[in-house]
């Protein structure tokens, strides 16, 4: 890990966080400041999301409520269940990861393992080596849906959240209830005892069409979700399409009731509840769900929500003059529109994004990234936090906010 926290990068990063200022106004009694998170998927470009919490730790910021799609769910996850609230837990994640052999993640047949790697290095001749092995890939594909199963990722993030006694929602949830010692509202000189600390993972269920966020839509799937273990959640929302196998939940309660008011309620579906259903990638749905914890009743706020975002935003367009890039194109938008027209409605947010743009220099899908490509974009995350840290201005927010 020493290669993550010490390098010469970093180091000179830490040197230059701003020293005494203020980011929100709920602050603990140990001088943390609080803000709500919400973090965009991207593959292994999530390692960056690491670097940023990493320097927004070190300035003093704790995350309260936390939200994030595929990899930000992975992120997510582990920054609310490692540890109390006020915890700082970005070194304990990098421990974890450099344990890891991330590779292990692609956990299907090997010779597609190779071929996977193969097209990740963009060796020479690949071409021909797919399709030796199309009717392969076209056979898994068509019985599995997916060319991993997935299995590998979920075990893992089940047994690290086990070390820290995490094994089912309701413990989650038990731990999330602790409020940090003397939380206050700096500006009012009040306590906030009533805070709760939100957390929204975010999939796509694609039986019943419906953008799942959980916890808070469990119930629809499981009979009793606080006994399921909160890697599930995530194992939803990284399920890369064809990548990987859908994630798929069976037994679902009330299946073939047609009058379920809580479907209605929380996904807006009237049918027949299926009796079984598959997610795949939240981030076919919401990438960066930066508008869940918005509140629409307006005021002066008391923490923002930083969003941060991995993928470069919308400056090229794509050819679509052939199927290929059509289909690409298509995928994209549905991928994007939904959270970049919320941000168009709502631009006062747009002082709150952190822009790491990991995807101009790294590979999402590069399961096999070496070392040294893995600091590096750490430290791409850490610089991107440091730049944000200097230019944000919360006093300046609250007023556009208000207005």
């Amino acid at each position: 890990m020493i290669q993550f926290t010490k390098n010469e990068t970093i180091l000179s990063i830490l040197d230059s966080i701003p020293k005494g200022k203020r980011y929100s106004d709920i602050e603990d009694a140990e001088g943390n400041q609080y803000v709500d998170l919400v973090q965009q998927g991207g593959g292994l470009l999530g390692i960056a999301l690491v670097g940023y919490t990493f320097i927004l730790e070190k300035a003093g910021i704790r995350f309260f409520s936390l939200a994030g799609t595929s990899a930000g769910a992975i992120n997510t996850i582990m920054m609310a269940g490692l540890g109390k609230i006020q915890d700082a837990k970005s070194e304990q994640i990098l421990n974890i990861l450099s344990k890891k052999d991330l590779f292990e993640f692609v956990d299907g047949d090997k010779a597609i393992k190779k071929i996977i790697n193969k097209i990740i290095k963009k060796e020479k001749g690949i071409k021909w080596i797919v399709a030796w092995n199309a009717i392969k890939i076209c056979k898994i594909l068509k019985r599995k849906l997916g060319l991993n199963p997935g299995n590998d990722f979920e075990t893992w993030v089940t047994e690290e959240l086990k070390k820290v006694n995490i094994e089912s929602l309701s413990d989650l949830k038990e731990l999330r209830k602790k409020l940090p010692e003397g939380l206050k509202n700096v500006d009012t000189g009040l306590g906030v005892p009533n805070a709760e600390a939100k957390l929204a993972i975010i999939t796509s269920e694609i039986t019943t069409h419906t953008k799942a966020e959980f916890p808070r839509m469990a119930e629809l799937y499981w009979s009793n979700p606080n006994s399921v273990s909160p890697a599930k959640f995530v194992r939803a929302s990284m399920s890369i399409p064809f990548f990987f196998e859908p994630f798929e939940v069976i037994n679902l309660p009330n299946a073939r009731n047609s009058e379920d008011e809580n479907w209605e309620k929380y996904a807006g579906y009237k049918g027949e509840v299926p009796s079984k259903v598959k997610f795949v990638d939240g981030g076919m749905l919401s990438n960066f769900p930066i508008n869940v914890f918005h509140r629409e009743d307006g005021g002066k706020p008391t923490r923002p929500t930083f969003g941060v975002q991995l993928s470069t935003p919308r400056k090229n367009y794509s050819n679509t003059d052939n199927l290929l890039g059509m289909s690409g194109a298509m995928i994209s938008t549905m991928r994007q529109i939904y959270d970049y027209d919320f941000l168009l409605k709502h631009p006062d947010y747009k002082k709150l994004i952190c822009q790491i743009d990991a995807d101009e220099q790294f590979n999402w899908l590069d399961f096999n990234m070496s070392m040294d490509d893995q600091v590096k974009l750490f430290n791409l995350g850490a610089q991107k936090a440091l730049d944000f840290l200097i230019k944000f201005n919360w006093e300046a927010y609250k007023v556009i906010r208000t207005k």
